[in-house]
C-alpha cells in the first residue's frame, strides 16, 4: 500500500511504532523498521550519550528508515537535537511543545519532521511551522495527553479537515481493524504505542508488560491535569495522585508527590505499586507478548482482511 505517509518515510506499511519513554530503544525500533513499518527511538528517557548509543546501534541493525521521538517539554534538549543532526537521523517526531521551536532547524538538515497534536488548532500551527505531517493523538492514548480530552474518533476527521499535510492517527489503536477505522476517517497512517510496549524487544520491564496484557476495561485514567495530563494505569501511586487532586492539592504538592524517576520506577524497573505506569486505554484488548515483527504482520494482515470484507 502506497500513500503520502509511506512515501514520506520510505516504508512499506503506514504503521509507526510510538517512541515511548523507557520502552522504545534501538532493539524495538530496528526490528519494527526491518518489518516494513517505521520504528522510533524514545529520547525522553535518555541522556544525550545514551541517545547517541541507541541511534548508532539502530543504524547498525537496520538499513531501513527510522526516527527519534523528542518531547519538547524537557529542558536541555539542545544536546539531544545536536546528536540527532550529527548522527544524520532521517526522521524526528516532536511532541509536548511548540513545533516552531525546532522544525526549521531540523529541516535545514534535511530531516523529516512530524509533530504530535491533540487539537486542530495545534495541527494548523504545526503545518504553519513547516512540519511534514502531524500525529492526531486522541485522549485514549497512554502517557502525556491533551487537555482537550478529544477522542481519536472525533479528533482525526477534524484535523484532516484543518490541514493539508498527511495526518497519522494515534490513541486507542492496536489492531488492524482499528487501523482501518482510522484510515476511513481520513488518516493516512497510524501510530501505535501500547501494542508495541508488550513486544519482546520493548525495553520496559516484564512486570509492566504482564500488567498490560492483564489490564481490564477502565484500568487506565487521565490524571495530573494541573501539571501535564498523563494517562496511566491504576495502582497505589495513581490513587495517591487522585486523592491529592480530589483534595484540591496545589501544583507544588503534586510535583512533590510525583518526584523524580516515577516513570522509570514503574515501567523500567517494574515497581507496579509505586511507579508511574503510562499506557493507553487499548491495553484492555491486548492479550499477549509477541515479537515486534509478528505484531507488525498481524496488524497489517488484519487490516487487509477487514478491508476486503463486504459491509454487512
Amino acid at each position: 500500500m502506497g500513500n503520502r505517509v509511506t512515501q514520506l518515510f520510505n516504508i512499506e506499511y503506514p504503521i509507526i511504532q510510538a517512541g515511548m519513554v523507557w520502552t522504545s530503544g534501538w532493539r524495538l525500533c530496528s526490528v519494527v523498521s526491518n518489518a516494513g513499518a517505521l520504528g522510533l527511538i524514545g529520547a525522553a528517557s535518555m541522556s544525550p550519550e545514551i541517545l547517541k548509543e541507541h541511534i548508532q546501534k539502530c543504524k547498525a541493525a537496520t538499513n531501513k528508515s527510522f526516527g527519534v521521538n523528542v518531547p519538547l517539554l524537557y529542558q536541555g534538549i539542545e544536546k539531544q537535537m545536536q546528536i540527532i543532526v550529527d548522527e544524520k537521523v532521517p526522521i524526528v517526531f516532536t511532541s509536548a511543545g511548540n513545533p516552531s521551536a525546532w522544525t526549521k532547524q531540523l529541516k535545514q538538515h534535511n530531516i523529516t519532521v512530524v509533530h504530535v497534536v491533540s487539537s486542530s488548532k495545534f495541527a494548523k500551527k504545526a503545518e504553519e511551522a513547516g512540519c511534514d505531517a502531524v500525529v492526531a493523538e486522541g485522549f485514549e492514548a497512554g502517557g502525556h495527553n491533551g487537555r482537550e480530552e478529544t477522542t481519536t474518533m472525533v479528533l482525526v476527521p477534524l484535523i484532516c479537515e484543518a490541514v493539508k499535510i498527511p495526518v497519522i492517527a494515534a490513541g486507542g489503536i492496536a489492531t488492524g481493524k482499528q487501523m482501518l477505522a482510522a484510515m476511513v476517517l481520513g488518516a493516512e497512517g497510524v501510530q501505535i504505542g501500547s501494542r508495541f510496549a508488550v513486544s519482546e524487544e520493548a525495553s520496559c520491564h516484564i512486570n509492566f508488560k504482564k500488567a498490560i496484557i492483564n489490564a481490564s476495561e477502565g484500568d487506565t485514567l487521565l490524571t495530573l491535569k494541573q501539571l501535564t495530563p498523563v494517562r496511566m494505569m491504576r495502582n497505589d501511586f495513581f490513587r495517591k495522585v487522585q486523592e491529592a487532586e480530589n483534595n484540591g492539592a496545589p501544583k507544588e504538592e503534586l510535583e512533590q508527590l510525583l518526584g523524580k524517576g516515577r516513570a522509570k520506577k514503574g515501567m523500567f524497573e517494574g515497581n507496579l505499586a509505586e511507579g508511574e505506569l503510562e499506557i493507553g486505554q487499548v491495553s484492555s484488548v491486548i492479550k499477549k507478548i509477541a515479537p515486534a515483527a509478528e505484531i507488525v504482520e498481524e496488524i497489517w494482515q488484519e487490516f487487509k482482511e477487514t478491508l476486503s470484507r463486504p459491509v454487512k
